[in-house]
């Protein structure tokens, strides 16, 4: 399939999670998602507010990081940060499972702190990041059916903060694991086009990366 930029655009969530980045660089993101009309900014739970404000009639969505980059917070807390960021003008949520409760069998643990976040994100996007890279094939597949159980929107390969981020056969392996239902996030060293092509071509309906504006003009239109 031949893309054309603003095709791609609508697939992009562009990321601005370092933990060193500031405010400005929140403003430069929004300067970006605004000039390619991207599908979502994602940012830090302290920073929504102003993004809020920055993308104001721009028809972007905004994306909140939850529990990020461990997932090791309680259900309550992911729950009450979903809140907030909703009533400072989220509109989507990309939390991170608990890995030690998925990795000890805890399915209980994660079907409910997966489904509070739906919840609190009355009726956003909920987009559970599995972190891959330390996941076997059947604690992915696994993760992908409590994933959808529980009532999120998407599942998403990874942080970007772990041991390494999206792959083809990743991506391949979690849209072949969730039903028609659930759409497939891929995320994590994804920078240049041939790489956001491949995860497309993988079974990606949205890609996280911080390269928005390198990929999309790699793009002649």
């Amino acid at each position: 399939m031949h893309w054309t930029r603003a095709e791609l655009a609508k697939l992009i969530d562009h990321a601005v999670l370092h933990p060193t980045h500031t405010a400005e660089d929140v403003r430069v993101g929004a300067e970006i998602a605004r000039e390619f009309a991207i599908a979502a900014l994602i940012v830090k739970p302290c920073h929504v507010a102003l993004a809020a404000d920055l993308l104001a009639g721009s028809g972007v969505a905004l994306g909140v990081a939850i529990g990020f980059p461990h997932g090791s917070h309680a259900p309550e807390v992911k729950a009450y940060e979903a809140r907030l960021a909703r009533d400072q003008g989220a509109h989507e949520f990309d939390m991170v499972i608990n890995l030690g409760a998925l990795l000890g069998g805890e399915e209980d643990l994660l079907r409910r702190e997966i489904s509070m976040v739906v919840e609190a994100a009355e009726g956003g996007l909920v987009k559970v990041i599995l972190e891959t890279a330390y996941l076997s094939d059947e604690q992915k597949v696994r993760a992908c059916r409590l994933v959808e159980e529980a009532g999120a929107h998407f599942v998403k390969t990874s942080t970007g903060f772990g041991p390494r981020g999206a792959t083809v056969e990743d991506v391949r392996l979690l849209r072949q694991s969730v039903s028609s239902k659930v759409r497939v996030k891929a995320a994590g060293g994804i920078r240049t086009l041939a790489d956001a092509l491949r995860m497309v071509e993988a079974g990606a309906s949205r890609i996280g990366t911080s390269s928005t504006k390198t990929i999309l003009e790699e793009l002649e239109y």
